[in-house]
């Protein structure tokens, strides 16, 4: 078993020195491989970890290759100059997109991306400032190709590290329980939309920084590197790697560039026949590892590999402080003639009780009473019908469960919401989520490992 730190050096060393013992041709797949883990990173974040499945995250990095392609070819303007303008429209389109998309649920979801991808993928092919199907020609290079390669994987490593550190945070635990435990995070006062809206931006700014960089490295773009199959190759990326795992990533970027650019020399000549035989192989292969390993290969060779670490708890860490409690017996809860019904079944019929500071409250009844209903009721997880509801002298019927619980009302559930694929400690520690306070931004740098420490 290897140390995760060592085979992450490993891994470094081996990118640094593949320019000076690999031929051109392997380097450059290994640039095609850092342009696809940039995509496919975004899609483990957003689908794998957080639950939106997308199949349009491709259209982001057309939009920030076409931006600097028109700039840098059609007006003379810096790549550096056209990195920041793309980047500033995949935000914008981003944010607009998650808007619409990020209310739909079920099955809605990924059909909307998939929409949305065909539309811009059209549009690339339709303008003539894009140059209709045939593309932008003779965009400028960034550097030499020696140079690229170690900006391509620059900002790859850095992405993933990045990621990393999302993920071992405050944050980053709200992001684990979006996609089992949303309700759960809500009464923990997560704002769902917000974080997976956040997600969604930060996927669809990888996308684009790989788009970027493909443009420069190509020299060239046109719309067919952009259209819904190349969507399905990176969504498959995240699955064969490990939707759930960052470094399935590289995994996944990795396994199947390779195998598209071999099978198509190895699948026709052996059949003796031309043709796109390597889909079906290519297809066939999928099968029998989602069938093996539903889980990607990332866990797998985590297993084989990697030595697992005990995470240390900061016990010196200071103690979060207090929040200033109520005077014993001053009014802490009231519920007025409370009414919940679905359809034509009364749930809760003008329930009313009231509750004091130390005092603690039991609501007893059979099967169907309607205890949970009046709970989910009190937390915002159900809307109520009449009546109201008060804390500490306001009205709290109507909030979303976010804003209830950052007024102080925290509840358990009837069946546990552990999330599966954290620790006891990280589960622990979600409910503390209110507690901490620094961002996204804090994390990815790891920046914020003081406040860590006391959650």
């Amino acid at each position: 078993m290897i140390p995760a730190r060592a085979l992450l050096g490993a891994f470094i060393v081996f990118i640094a020195a593949a320019p000076f013992i690999l031929p051109e041709f392997q380097v450059a797949l290994l640039n095609y491989i850092g342009l696809a883990t940039m995509v496919s990173l975004g899609l483990v974040l957003l689908t794998g970890v957080a639950g939106v499945m997308s199949f349009g995250q491709q259209v982001f990095a057309g939009i920030a290759a076409y931006t600097t392609a028109v700039i840098t070819t059609k007006y003379g303007g810096s790549p550096w100059l056209a990195l920041a303008v793309g980047l500033a429209l995949v935000a914008m389109v981003a944010l607009f997109l998650g808007a619409i998309t990020l209310r739909l649920s079920g099955h809605y979801l990924p059909i909307s991306t998939i929409a949305w991808g065909i539309a811009i993928y059209f549009m690339f092919g339709n303008l003539e400032l894009f140059g209709k199907y045939t593309g932008v020609p003779d965009v400028p290079r960034l550097a030499s190709p020696h140079v690229t390669y170690y900006v391509i994987w620059a900002v790859t490593l850095g992405l993933l590290l990045a990621s990393a550190n999302l993920l071992d945070s405050r944050t980053g635990r709200a992001i684990r329980a979006l996609r089992f435990r949303g309700v759960m995070a809500e009464s923990f006062g997560v704002d769902v939309l917000r974080l997976k809206t956040l997600v969604f931006l930060y996927a669809a700014l990888f996308a684009g920084l790989s788009g970027w960089l493909y443009a420069h490295y190509l020299r060239f773009v046109s719309p067919s590197a952009f259209n819904v199959n190349a969507g399905i190759d990176y969504l498959f990326m995240a699955v064969i790697g490990g939707a759930s795992h960052v470094w399935g990533a590289v995994i996944g970027a990795s396994i199947l560039t390779l195998l598209k650019e071999y099978l198509k020399g190895m699948v026709p000549s052996g059949l003796g026949a031309s043709g796109n035989y390597e889909i079906v192989v290519f297809g066939v292969l999928m099968m029998l590892l989602l069938h093996r390993a539903s889980s990607g290969l990332a866990p797998v060779l985590a297993r084989w590999t990697v030595r697992p670490q005990r995470r240390r708890i900061a016990f010196e860490a200071p103690a979060l402080p207090r929040r200033a409690q109520p005077g014993t017996g001053s009014s802490l809860l009231e519920v007025k003639k409370a009414a919940k019904r679905f359809g034509g079944l009364v749930a809760v019929r003008e329930l009313s009780f009231d509750m004091r500071a130390r005092e603690i409250l039991g609501l007893i009844g059979p099967n169907g009473a309607g205890k949970s209903t009046m709970f989910n009721l009190i937390t915002g997880v159900l809307p109520a019908d009449g009546g109201e509801i008060v804390f500490q002298n306001e009205r709290i019927d109507g909030l979303a469960p976010t804003e209830i619980a950052r007024r102080g009302v925290a509840r358990t559930f009837q069946h546990v919401n552990l999330v599966g694929t954290m620790t006891v400690l990280e589960n622990v520690a979600l409910g503390a989520h209110l507690r901490g306070r620094r961002g996204t931004l804090r994390a990815m740098l790891h920046a914020e490992r003081a406040e860590e420490a006391q959650l």
